[in-house]
Formats: structure tokens, sequence, C-alpha cells
């Protein structure tokens, strides 16, 4: 079994391992590829713009071994894209690999909402390619092609050879993705130009690339009818829209953490309702959450709270309670013995209970976040946990605002063993605890968007003055914003927010999401809308970081689905870089002029 997965670019262990290997298959199967074909892609997918096109790199994974790759490059100017290779490892080409990235291909190009997927492909024409053992070897690529509805494109120069001694030019071939015909000539021209000019400008002799663009001149353009498929059989239909690219793990135990109390609004139903409004997108993945051991928990959190909390809600029976009521402030030396009276030793305030379920409910969410953490090293670029209950005011010491374990700061704790890491917290609510773990800390960037102190829980902190003490001076960024605030002031904020992160150029980004901020939640006061959580989730998948969403608060339960999905949908979107709202293939070298490369 293997995997298909898109890799990003280098900045994480596993993708720059990735993209080795990439580099060893092309440049072993493609002999004729000029050098920086294969030295250059790390710098292709971190500056698309140098390279006049955005590169898409997929591989296909068996147990984090790459066996096969494509490598697609998109124009969104002109709305297509180009498959400039795709191939596989030495005697893998009849295990699924090539028309499982090929299948991929179609798919992003799809949800890029191109017009089709243009490449080159040796020919099958005994008049153009004169060796017989390559001129089966081209069938048998267009074959494959020909079963996903792409043809070539005939009735032009386009085989024209750069010099009169080449053999086997290639043929253009186009794929409207079950969705377009056969492309307008108008495109179809400026598409010609930008593939010779952006591609093979420096090979292609003067007056060349004139030439072959006049030749162009039926409209819509010609597709050469089928030649290879087997009669009767039908191409494949549409590619998909969409497909899941967001890893998901969902905390199965949060339904034991219950407190029926009336009033407590952080209930087991927010869970459902996410689920409920996320799973029918497709986009998520869902993922069983591992185990992992307590001392990730230990290394944020002090080890006397973890200790009295293990204790105390063991010692409980079920349906019952405790909720701090005495605060020893003024001698922590001298904790209180019984065990209910200790409660307010360790936590902030008076509403967020222990019971028998508590340790065990927080316990599987940090097993959560950081289940979806070491997805983002072994390079998943997008991660959710949907966990409860929620952890960003949990402190290292102390927890409260129904919190205990600060999961994401777990997360990001762990993340940070392999490089910078920022923390954007977008509850309505400040993450105490995110900024009294991190606060003097320089390897860890932590932002919180958040009602004003003066009037939003937790009231003791959260003000634009902390800004990190020691090493982590500078490092901690809050944004208060006043009572009323609607999507506008919220929007200004988050890019003060990415802008900040962008300068500190962390390796990951971890988001606590709140969807409190949103109309009508009854633990807040500010008016976003569904497209105020799109807009936000796009923002911040647009900053091209390997993103992992923890779950903080979110209490109205009607539209707490809703807000969530779209949030999700303009996460993907940024990350991909989409506009709003929306057999096996022997190894190909899809680029201009050269013998082809053996089967892959």
């Amino acid at each position: 079994m293997f995997r298909i997965r898109r890799i990003f670019d280098d900045t994480l262990p596993r993708d720059r391992q990735a993209v080795a290997r990439v580099q060893e298959i092309l440049r072993a199967q493609f002999r004729d590829a000029p050098p920086g074909e294969y030295q250059d892609i790390p710098a292709k997918l971190r500056d698309p713009l140098g390279y006049r096109f955005k590169t898409i790199l997929f591989v296909a994974e068996q147990k984090y071994d790459v066996r096969g790759f494509a490598l697609l490059l998109h124009a969104p100017d002109l709305s297509f894209c180009y498959l400039d290779y795709i191939g596989a490892v030495p005697g893998r080409t009849s295990r699924g690999i090539g028309g499982s990235l090929y299948g991929r291909v179609r798919e992003e190009a799809a949800l890029l909402g191109d017009r089709g997927i243009f490449f080159e492909c040796p020919s099958d024409d005994p008049a153009i390619c004169r060796d017989a053992s390559l001129l089966r070897q081209n069938a048998a690529r267009l074959r494959f092609y020909e079963g996903f509805g792409a043809r070539p494109i005939v009735n032009t120069a386009y085989e024209t050879p750069l010099t009169p001694t080449d053999d086997s030019p290639p043929v253009l071939v186009f794929d409207g993705l079950g969705r377009l015909a056969a492309p307008p000539l108008g495109p179809t021209r400026e598409i010609v130009r930008a593939i010779l000019e952006r591609k093979y400008a420096d090979r292609c002799p003067p007056g060349y690339v004139d030439a072959v663009v006049a030749s162009f001149g039926d409209d819509p353009v010609r597709l050469r009818p089928p030649r290879h498929a087997r009669a009767g059989a039908e191409a494949a239909g549409p590619a998909p829209g969409a497909s899941p690219c967001i890893l998901l793990t969902v905390n199965r135990d949060h339904d034991i953490h219950h407190v029926h109390e009336r009033g407590y609004v952080e209930s087991p139903a927010r869970v459902r309702s996410l689920l409920d409004a996320l799973e029918p997108t497709g986009l998520f993945l869902l993922t069983a959450a591992r185990r992992h051991p307590e001392r990730a928990i230990l290394a944020v959190h002090d080890a006397g709270m973890v200790r009295y909390f293990k204790a105390a809600t063991a010692k409980l029976p079920p349906g019952k309670s405790i909720y701090p009521y005495v605060f020893p402030i003024r001698n922590q030396a001298r904790p209180p013995r019984e065990l209910p009276v200790r409660a307010g030793y360790y936590c902030i305030d008076t509403f967020t209970p222990l019971n028998a379920n508590a340790y065990r409910a927080a316990r599987g969410a940090v097993d959560c976040a950081l289940t979806a953490a070491d997805a983002l090293l072994d390079g998943q670029r997008l991660a959710y946990a949907l966990v409860r209950p929620p952890g960003h005011h949990a402190e290292r010491r102390a927890f409260g605002g129904f919190c205990y374990f600060n999961s994401a700061a777990v997360a990001a704790h762990h993340l940070a063993a392999h490089g910078r890491v920022a923390v954007l917290d977008i509850d309505f609510h400040h993450g105490n605890g995110t900024q009294d773990i991190f606060y003097a800390r320089d390897d860890v960037l932590t932002v919180s968007i958040h009602g004003h102190p003066s009037f939003a829980y937790p009231y003791f902190s959260g003000f634009a003055g902390e800004r990190g003490e020691g090493r982590g001076r500078g490092c901690n960024l809050n944004l208060p914003l006043p009572e009323e605030a609607d999507g506008a002031l919220f929007a200004r904020a988050l890019d003060r927010a990415l802008e900040r992160i962008q300068r500190f150029a962390p390796g990951v980004l971890v988001v606590s999401l709140g969807l409190d901020t949103a109309k009508g939640d009854p633990t807040g006061t500010w008016a976003l809308t569904p497209g105020d959580f799109e807009a936000n989730g796009r923002a911040i998948g647009a900053l091209g970081l390997p993103v992992l969403v923890v779950q903080e608060g979110g209490y109205r339960i009607r539209t707490l689905g809703q807000n969530a999905r779209r949030f999700f949908l303009g996460l993907r979107a940024g990350a991909h870089g989409l506009a709003p709202g929306g057999g096996d293939a022997p190894g190909t070298r899809n680029g201009r002029r050269g013998s082809p490369a053996p089967g892959a």
C-alpha cells in the first residue's frame, strides 16, 4: 500500500528527505533532463514567481519511502496546468502508482479551477519516431493517458524538431478533466506560447515559438480521436473537485467529561455539531489518536499540578464534582491537605470543576493534538485536533476556563524540537495559559487576538504591553479588541498577527481555534459571520506553513458547525492557492526534446 501526498517545500525533515528522493529518481530515470531540472526543485517550490510557474509536487510513498512522483506546474494567470514529470522507481509500473499519481494530478487541476492539463508526450507516429522500441513505449504512454480522456492536439506544427537531427519530438496532449471537450483557439495559443517561452526559451531557435503558435488555427483546437483505447472503453470521468487534505483527530473520550449543571456550556454536543458539518465536505481524513507518554504533558505543566489533577479525579465517584472555592494565594508553599480544598491551589476560577473523568478526557485531548503534530512532522500539511475539554487557559501550574491541560502548548513544545513554532490564538478569550508557558522562550512565538481583559475572561492577562520576558522578550504579541467587533476589525488585527508571524519565520503554525468570536455566542460579544471565518481561514492558509488547528471555544451550537466548515474551506483554499468559492504510466518526461528515458 502507498499514499499520495503533496510536498509544499523542504522545510520539515520528512519533506526534505522526500524531495531528495524525488531528485534521485528524476536524475536516474530521466537522464536527458538538464541538471537544473532536479537541482532547482526546492527553489521552485519556495519561489514560484522566480520560475513563472507555481510548482506542485506529489509523491507516492510506501512506509515513508518515495516510490514515485509527479511534478505539476500551475499558471494561474492563464488558468492551466502543465504536467512536467511523472514517474516511478524501476519495477513499480504495475502497482498502481502511475495511475494514482495522475489521478491526483487531475484532481488538483480541477480543484484549482483550471481549464485543463497540457503536457508533452513522445510521439507514437512512425513518421516522426523511427526507433521501433521507442515507438512501442510511446504508444504505451499515450494508451495510458487516453484512458483518462487525454488526447494529442493535431493539425499544428508543435511536433517540429528543434534541430533536423532530433528524433521523436513530442506531441502536445490535452486533458479537459472531463469538463472541456477541446480548448478554444485564443487561450490555447497563449498557453502554447507560455509553455515554450517559460520552459524552453533558452533552447528554441529564433522565430521557432512564433511559428509554432501561429500553426494553431482550428477553433476549437482539434484533438486526435482515441487510437489505443480498447473498443467500448470509457474515459475517466470528471476529476473530483476535492480530496481529503486535512488530517482529523477526534477526542473520542470527550463525552465522558460531561458536567450536567445548568448553564455549563462546554458540552459534548459541541463536538457532534462540528463533525456533522465537517464530515460531508470530504476534506478530512479521520485518523485515530495514538497514546503518548505523560512526559509530553510534564514538559509544559508543573508536575505537582499534574499529580494533583490525576489523584483528585481518581478519588471522585461518578457524578460528583469538586468546585474550587478556597484560593490560598498568600502562602503557596503550604497547600491544603484535603484534595477538595486544594483545588483552588491550582485553579484560577470557580467554574472549572473536577470530576471522575476530567483527567482521562484531558489526557485524550493531548493525545489528539500530539498525533496531529506528528502527522505534520511526517509531511502532512494541514491537521485538525477536534478536542474537548479545551486547553488554552491552562497555565504551567494552574487550570481554569474549562481547561485542564493545554493541548496546543503541548503540541507546540513537541514541534519546537524540530524548529521554530508560532502559536496563533483566535479564541474570543485570551490564551493566558499558552502565554504563561512560553513567555520566556524565544523559539515559540505566541500571538493572541481576543477581547480586552477589561471586560473579557480571564481579566488578568492579555494586555498589549505583555511582550515576553528574558529571552522571550518580543516573542509574545497580544492584540486585544473592544467589546463590539465585527469581521472587518478582526481582519485588520489578523493581518497584524500574520505579519508578525511571517517576520518570525516559523516552520510550523499552531492555531488555537475559538469559534466563540461568532455572532450570538453566549460567551462572547463579537459579531463574526460565516464569511468572516472563511476569509480568516484563507488568510492563515495563505501563509504557506504547515498548520495544526486545535479546537478551543465556541458554544453557539446552532452556528458552530457552519462557522467551522467555512473556516476550514478557507484554510484549504488559502493553503492550496485556490480562488474564492472553490493502468500505470511508464516514466514520462513531459518535457521538450531529446530521447525519452526508459519506462519508470
